[in-house]
């Protein structure tokens, strides 16, 4: 069974927060949250911006050269730090060595990604990869030559596998999930998610197979509306029976780069006020025990998120997982379902029928 094991670790957001740096690093780093979505020159992986939580382990080369990853269904590109990297960033996280590696394959291509804090720069080169004992021969990769400013420099994490699909892979790079297809490394095309509520282990990504462990409750499949993202329809976003958002259907994208649940500004400032939140989405923890269950009205069912899954505890403090997104699509409003929605149900990503799979979690 190929599933690499993720770990839950402490976001950026609560390590700046503890050490009291949280508003001024904030000040200093304006996000643009849609950049990822409508990229100007290149897709951008890394939106989950200060709530980076699960990640799991890779290794590149010949012999093994460990890496810890993010794996993002919502981008497409594989990128490592590498020996040629001076920035701050790339100094105190694992580096590629390319010269250590006995099939590492060269080429003169470079990798361009932009993202809202600044851009990564780098070459791509061709090496076995290993995801959860499957070996990917001659997989296309990015060598980081330069990382943007110090927000690299704080994340736990080295670097960033995408598993979305290759319509918006920069440079036109061979996602990894598309060679183990290709090369029939997995009994079937598709890999499924398991996020843990709690800081314990247990979550995952499963390459090749469902675990009927975690569908007991049945699978809701859901047909795509883009081969892009992980992208679908949703009809509407009600709350206690009466729609708050999305009342006449929008996009959404289920996201594990993402870890809070992304609205479209409208939508975001009218839930803070059904909520009973602040404008920045504080809110009493006591008040927070009695809150509704928002309900996502999708392919004709109905996929509740109750309070204990969109409200974040932290410190003494509540918040809600919400952040508000300005990004219109030709195909109306846009919603991205992070972390918050996901970890509430197990996801199958299904590249064999262009869907997605949904079943809730006990």
């Amino acid at each position: 069974v190929h599933r690499v094991p993720l770990k839950r670790m402490k976001s950026l957001r609560q390590r700046l927060q503890e050490q009291g740096l949280l508003e001024t690093y904030l000040e200093q780093h304006p996000y643009n949250l849609a950049a990822k979505y409508f990229p100007g020159i290149a897709v951008e992986p890394l939106e989950n911006y200060m709530d980076d939580e699960y990640f799991g382990t890779i290794s590149i080369g010949t012999p093994p050269q460990e890496f810890t990853v993010v794996f993002d269904t919502g981008s497409s590109n594989l990128w490592v730090p590498s020996v040629f990297c001076s920035s701050p960033a790339c100094r105190n996280h694992n580096r590629f060595n390319p010269a250590e590696s006995a099939t590492f394959l060269s080429t003169n291509d470079t990798l361009f990604i932009a993202y809202g804090t600044g851009s990564m720069t780098g070459v791509l080169g061709y090496d076995t990869i290993n995801v959860a004992g499957i070996n990917v021969r001659n997989q296309i990769f990015g060598l980081a030559e330069t990382e943007p400013g110090d927000f690299f420099y704080y994340t736990p994490f080295d670097g960033i596998l995408g598993l979305a699909f290759p319509s918006i892979a920069s440079s036109g790079a061979t996602p990894v999930f598309d060679n183990m297809m290709m090369e029939n490394l997995v009994d079937r095309h598709l890999f499924s998610v398991y996020l843990s509520r709690d800081s314990q282990g247990g979550s995952f990504v499963l390459f090749g197979a469902i675990d009927p462990y975690y569908t007991t409750r049945g699978i809701s499949w859901i047909p795509l509306s883009a081969e892009t993202y992980w992208q679908i329809t949703m009809e509407s976003v009600t709350v206690n029976g009466a729609p708050v958002a999305c009342s006449s259907g929008c996009q959404a994208i289920l996201d594990t780069g993402t870890t809070l649940l992304a609205v479209p500004i409208r939508a975001f400032r009218t839930l803070l006020r059904r909520l009973g939140a602040s404008s920045s989405g504080e809110i009493s923890c006591e008040a927070a025990s009695n809150l509704p269950d928002l309900i996502f009205h999708i392919h004709g069912t109905e996929f509740p998120l109750p309070p204990r899954a969109y409200v974040l505890r932290s410190n003494g403090y509540c918040t809600l997982g919400l952040q508000g997104m300005d990004a219109p699509t030709e195909e109306g409003e846009l919603w991205i379902l992070g972390d918050v929605f996901i970890r509430e149900y197990y996801v199958i990503f299904d590249r064999a029928n262009n869907e997605v799979g949904l079943s809730r979690l006990p």
